[in-house]
């Protein structure tokens, strides 16, 4: 049989056709932007300062995911909050989960408390985070929609100091930065007791003029009248000047808690501004609220943060108070640009051994590691070792440029032995000199070394 008639040839295949050439370069997403070498280095500045404080104030760190199921923030953070209704990037995986990128850390954080059982934990935890967070929103200065933030937790304890020494960490961070031209602002959004009566307070102060408020203070006045104070129309913040202040309706342990709060701030000499309107906004936080201000930048938060008391519970069958705080790392940046921060490329640690040899020796050195520690030099010891010979082999092991050693005699006439771990020279100098003498040590040896000293 035949088949040639049936078989027909095969159309030649087509060239394939080029895709058009844009004309226009592919950008970044709206709202996000490309960190370079002087931002990043920057970053790297503020993060080191950061940690630095973190581990000298007893924080351990903590990381949580980016994505979260939707619920945690939901819920922790308010349905009515303008983040929860319009800046949180949401969507459905392929399962069907319902799931959002983190707008920030505080609920992710409470989360991860009850799933590894932190509860158990001695309490209060003290934990540190460092990481992007995403919000929708429209990109300003010192705003985008991807960003970083850098905070801190204290969960399990209500007593005030913590509340102080929140602010504190927050205040010598930006102070070790550079940063000084600051202010403190801060009040009190009192507790479950005493906020009913407030928010009827407020509520009929808002409901006299309504008409005047803008469509969303309109919602905000049914769902959640304290946002009321955070919105930037004009008539809404004429308004919001004169209605009634949240200290005036504080119940007896809401007033005490902010009297010693800022009887603490007082003895720390911080210096802060009682701001009647400050809210924050999301709804789990209770009593303390603050924010830090650039002078000059009324509304420009570095960060903020507050008490929480009762958001444990909303996201679980416990309950345990806590507070805490969160910076924005970029604005962080920013305001080093401003005041023309030195970008430093090479991260010199300045590091000594410090040996010890009997027991007035080992006292007196605790002193000295501490003296070092605060003007910024590394200092390794072994104290648990009486040998000289084997402190020094751990120097060497270490690698530290210099060795001090500090035995009964030396303890007893206030000096103390520098010994240059290379040449094995040593020299003993006065203990109210070592100081300056070691700087003038270090710079000699960076110096000499040029960008090898960098870390």
């Amino acid at each position: 049989m035949n088949f040639m008639g049936k078989i027909q040839k095969k159309p030649q295949s087509e060239k394939p056709v080029a895709a058009k050439k844009s004309s226009q370069p592919l950008q970044a997403v709206k709202g996000t932007r490309d960190l370079l070498a002087d931002e990043i280095w920057l970053m790297e500045r503020i993060r080191v300062k950061f940690l630095e404080i973190a581990f000298a104030y007893g924080f351990d760190g903590i990381e949580t995911p980016v994505l979260e199921n939707t619920e945690v923030f939901a819920r922790g953070m308010g349905r009515a909050t303008d983040v929860v209704q319009k800046q949180m990037y949401s969507f459905r995986t392929k399962g069907g989960d319902a799931v959002t990128m983190r707008p920030e850390y505080t609920a992710g954080i409470v989360r991860a408390y009850y799933e590894n059982g932190m509860f158990n934990m001695p309490q209060p935890l003290k934990l540190w985070y460092w990481g992007p967070v995403f919000r929708y929103e429209r990109p300003q200065a010192g705003r985008y929609r991807e960003f970083h933030q850098l905070g801190a937790e204290i969960i399990g304890e209500r007593n005030a100091v913590l509340d102080a020494q929140l602010v504190q960490f927050f205040w010598v961070c930006l102070k070790d930065l550079g940063i000084t031209a600051i202010t403190v602002e801060i009040n009190s959004i009192g507790c479950m007791v005493c906020r009913p009566g407030y928010r009827v307070a407020l509520v009929n102060y808002f409901r006299q003029d309504a008409r005047k408020l803008c469509q969303d203070c309109k919602r905000r006045l049914k769902e959640s009248p304290l946002r009321i104070f955070e919105c930037e129309e004009i008539r809404c913040k004429e308004m919001a000047e004169k209605a009634p202040q949240t200290v005036d309706h504080l119940c007896e342990e809401c007033h005490d808690h902010f009297r010693e709060v800022l009887e603490m701030l007082d003895e720390l000499e911080i210096p802060y501004h009682l701001n009647a309107r400050l809210v924050r906004g999301i709804d789990y936080y209770t009593k303390t609220v603050f924010e830090i201000w650039p002078d000059g930048k009324p509304g420009f938060a570095l960060g903020g943060g507050g008490r929480y008391d009762y958001l444990v519970e909303t996201l679980g069958d416990k309950s345990a108070p806590a507070v805490g705080f969160s910076g924005g790392v970029e604005r962080i940046v920013d305001e080093l640009k401003n005041i023309n921060a030195p970008i430093i490329r090479n991260i010199v640690v300045p590091t000594v051994f410090l040996a010890q040899l009997g027991d007035l020796g080992r006292k007196k050195s605790l002193r000295l590691f501490e003296d070092l520690r605060k003007v910024g030099i590394r200092v390794l010891e072994s104290f648990g070792r009486n040998s000289i010979k084997s402190q020094l082999k751990v120097a060497n092991r270490e690698d530290a440029p210099f060795s001090l050693i500090m035995g009964q005699k030396e303890a007893l006439d206030g000096t103390v032995i520098v010994r240059d771990m290379a040449s094995g020279t040593q020299e003993t100098v006065l203990l109210a000199k070592l100081i300056p003498e070691l700087q003038k040590r270090f710079t000699k040896t960076s110096m000499q070394l040029g960008d090898k000293t960098a870390v």
